[in-house]
């Protein structure tokens, strides 16, 4: 069964060979990292879910209001999403039926399941995140290499 390995910040390493590295600036990064601008949620959420992905604010620690087209004005707060959060996102974006991910870090066309087996099935995944943390590139291995 196909793992995640960590590529550590060391000079001349390489990736082993039936490894594909999905970290920052391959075509499979996520675009949502860990205390960015990119990855901000909304509390609560417009439609009263604990969180979301807050698209119109680009600064964290921001309350803005949000008036609802039936007249009503809710408070909501911007932060930073979890690392559990991002990945969520990054697995919503990746699962839609109707939304592709669009990763805005690669100039390629938008990304799908389909595209993701085809490319990564049974081959271990290379992300630079450690290995105790949560990383997309489980999202990935979960996709591409279903239970038999």
């Amino acid at each position: 069964m196909p793992v995640r390995l960590h590529r550590p910040a060391v000079r001349g390493w390489r990736v082993p060979e039936n490894a594909i590295y999905v970290g920052p600036g391959s075509r499979w990064a996520t675009p949502w990292r860990w205390r960015t601008r990119d990855a901000l949620a909304r509390v609560p959420a417009l439609d009263g879910a604990e969180w979301e992905l807050e698209t119109r604010i680009s600064a964290p620690d921001y309350h803005h209001p949000y008036k609802h087209a039936d007249g009503r004005i809710t408070s909501h707060h911007v932060r930073y999403m979890t690392r559990a959060e991002c990945i969520e996102v990054y697995r919503q974006a990746l699962t839609a039926p109707t939304a592709r991910l669009r990763l805005w870090t690669y100039p390629g066309p938008a990304l799908t399941v389909a595209d993701a087996r085809a490319e990564l099935a049974g081959h271990d995944l290379v992300c630079r995140c450690a290995l105790s943390q949560p990383c997309h590139a489980d999202v990935l291995l979960d996709l591409v290499n279903p239970p038999a």
